[in-house]
């Protein structure tokens, strides 16, 4: 994944009031597992080899704004063919909310008819011209559109630095972070918004056996795979304003469904910060 550069003005604006960076483990899913993620940037890839390798998973970039990435059925097809794990993910080049859903709405009919065994993954970089409210705007957005169209909560990519300031919100909480930092050997990211990582990227100037490119690199935990046997276990964070008809709208279920899933009397009573099961 390109690295793109933060407003000067908006990274000394938030650090001025961040805590001093501390090594974020893995969550406690076990084992870590060994990983890539690829794009049309890596061209052609001998999938047999990669898996070979020892590779265990395989992230797949599935396209950016309203484009499908140049190799997306070829990539897919051969990870499938190899039998590697592997999901995919999305750049996200949205401006307002209203776009980040027809962003996420497009990945998801990308990935119809594929198979995937892990979670898809948001990777949204290009906050330049955004306040941090309107950054987490179109983030909640395209990963709340993103669950309700696929049914699996999504990993957030992020950086260690957008990780401690942009996305360290109670809203992001309940996502999966998927955390990139180049040298150290955890990422150094501030806050408790995150009990740990389920993917950590931490080069993106590896080599493997099968690509002749440079190749981003990562550790995965078992969090990134999808559960099998069973229906996705979702949670959702109550936000100021919300109503459990308009929860159950956007996640294609009911009140009551929710009321009985959460010993909820009331639906009338719920409140902000409460983590509802759907």
């Amino acid at each position: 994944m390109m690295k793109r550069m933060i407003a000067a003005a908006l990274a000394a604006l938030l650090l001025s009031f961040g805590a001093p960076a501390q090594a974020l483990g893995p969550l406690p899913e076990a084992p870590i597992h060994r990983g890539a993620d690829i794009s049309v940037y890596q061209g052609t890839v001998d999938f047999a080899r990669l898996k070979e390798s020892g590779l265990a998973i395989l992230y797949i970039r599935a396209g950016f704004g309203q484009t499908a990435d140049g190799r997306l059925e070829e990539n897919a097809a051969g990870a499938e063919a190899a039998g590697l794990h592997h999901g995919f993910y999305f750049y996200v080049t949205a401006r307002t909310e209203w776009e980040a859903r027809l962003q996420a709405r497009y990945f998801a009919g990308l990935l119809r008819g594929k198979a995937y065994d892990c979670r898809p993954a948001m990777d949204l970089e290009g906050f330049s011209g955004l306040s941090v409210r309107e950054a987490r705007a179109v983030g909640l957005a395209f990963l709340e559109e993103l669950e309700a169209e696929t049914g699996a909560v999504p990993l957030l990519y992020a950086d260690a630095w957008a990780a401690s300031t942009i996305w360290a919100d109670a809203s992001f909480s309940r996502f999966l972070l998927w955390a990139a930092d180049y040298g150290p050997e955890a990422p150094d990211i501030t806050g408790d918004t995150w009990r740990g990582w389920a993917g950590f990227q931490y080069t993106d100037r590896g080599s493997m056996p099968g690509i002749s490119a440079a190749v981003d690199l990562d550790h995965f935990t078992d969090a990134v795979l999808l559960k099998k046997g069973g229906p996705e276990v979702r949670t959702y964070l109550v936000q100021p304003g919300d109503t459990l008809w308009a929860i159950a709208r956007r996640y294609g279920t009911t009140v009551c469904a929710i009321a009985e899933e959460n010993g909820i009397q009331n639906p009338n009573l719920i409140y902000p910060g409460q983590v509802l099961r759907l």
